[in-house]
């Protein structure tokens, strides 16, 4: 699903790894510059992902601070 904010497309996705759930968002912006923020973080459900995936490619247009993952673990890989 695109969301759009602020005249970005945003398209937040999650990937399932074992038993954990990777948030990723990839951006489109009016310019048509894009942007893929990569592997955000883990997560034990796929709409807590989701959300968190939104939540950071927003603050991204923003240009606030991005949020910090909930869980820390190694490296994702």
């Amino acid at each position: 699903m695109v969301i759009y904010h602020r005249g970005a497309a945003i398209q937040p996705s999650i990937t399932r790894r074992g038993n954990i759930f990777i948030a990723r968002a990839c951006i489109l912006e009016e310019d048509g510059e894009s942007t893929s923020l990569g592997d955000l973080g883990q997560f034990a459900s796929p709409s807590s992902a989701y959300e968190f995936a939104v939540r950071s490619a927003t603050a991204f247009v923003d240009g606030a601070p991005m949020p910090r993952s909930p869980f820390e673990g190694r490296a994702i890989g």
